[in-house]
């Protein structure tokens, strides 16, 4: 946990998926959940933010009891979402590992998903996989 203006703790952690990366500073107590200076449902319109961010939260049993402020670099909404996932899952863990990990685990959300977007490469026409045409004859 680290001190901020030497009045309020919080714990950091940090999500990535594709090309985002997500910082949270999740606070105890009740607020407005901030992303790049937004409110999170101006943010991520639409119930699949909403439903999908809850769900650490949810397993952990602790929703209403902590509020976070987040900065998502890159990437698109879908991916941008799931790095914060993934960092609000790692700031839930750091506060408490022996309760909340197993929980996270079990539920699949601390798992990184380590896909990322094909390069493309030389000699294929701007695409990753595209192959120039064969002769017919």
């Amino acid at each position: 946990m680290t001190k901020l203006n030497n009045k309020t703790t919080y714990t950091y952690a940090v999500g990535r998926r594709k090309s985002c990366v997500a910082t949270v500073k999740l606070f105890a107590g009740k607020s407005d959940n901030m992303v790049n200076g937004m409110v999170f449902d101006k943010y991520f319109p639409g119930e699949h933010g909403a439903i999908t961010l809850l769900k650490p939260f949810i397993v952990t049993d602790t929703k209403g009891k902590f509020y976070y402020v987040a900065k998502i670099i890159g990437g698109g909404k879908i991916g941008q979402l799931d790095a914060l996932v993934l960092a609000i899952s790692r700031a839930l863990k750091k506060l408490d590992e022996a309760t909340y990990k197993p929980l996270l685990r079990n539920a699949g959300l601390l798992t990184v998903d380590s896909r990322v977007r094909e390069r493309r490469m030389v000699g294929t026409g701007g695409k990753a996989r595209r192959q120039k045409q064969s002769p017919k004859r």
